[in-house]
């Protein structure tokens, strides 16, 4: 099949970088998959746009940069207006409902929203919205497995958030599965 290349935007301390972390680890270790992971982010680091580019693959990757993603989530519009003309035609794109409003999308692009910030906020932290995504990303695209992601959670979060990352993921995950049976 190839190599599926995922970009995941936000701004400085949305926690994209761990998202990506997240992924990555999920397909490497735990699903027997190669991945690779690269990252951008401006000087000011909290508050500008950032990025984390995963490729995961069945075969080694050759080539370790993002070009044309196959997937995209975004968790905020100064992101996604950046990023989203990277995304293929027949791209699937990952929004933070309240945060982002999408337009001018080539046809094809698959768009599905999750309410990630008012999850986040009714468990408590609005900091586990990176989390929500990982759970909403991993239901929405199949490319790792519901088993391996919340592994990749549970050893990257600390000890003492573990629960409550969980909560989110699964709260992403189940909200992702929901819109996949009415698709």
């Amino acid at each position: 099949m190839g190599p599926t290349e995922i970009k995941i935007g936000g701004l400085g301390g949305q926690g994209v970088i761990l998202a990506g972390i997240i992924i990555g680890k999920a397909a490497a270790l735990y699903d027997n998959k190669h991945s690779a992971l690269t990252q951008a982010f401006g000087p000011e680091a909290r508050g500008s746009a950032c990025s984390a580019q995963v490729v995961v693959d069945e075969d080694p990757i050759l080539y370790p940069y993002v070009q044309k993603p196959h997937l995209m989530v975004s968790m905020s519009q100064d992101a996604f207006v950046k990023f989203a003309p990277e995304l293929r035609e027949d791209g699937t794109l990952l929004i933070e409902e309240e945060l982002v409003k999408p337009q001018g999308l080539p046809k094809g692009v698959k768009v599905f929203a999750v309410p990630a910030t008012r999850i986040a906020e009714e468990l408590g932290k609005k900091m586990v919205l990176n989390i929500v995504m990982v759970g909403f990303f991993t239901a929405i695209s199949g490319v790792v497995s519901e088993e391996a992601a919340r592994k990749a959670v549970t050893d990257t979060v600390p000890p003492s958030t573990i629960d409550l990352n969980i909560k989110a993921f699964e709260r992403g995950f189940a909200h992702g599965k929901k819109l996949l049976a009415k698709a």
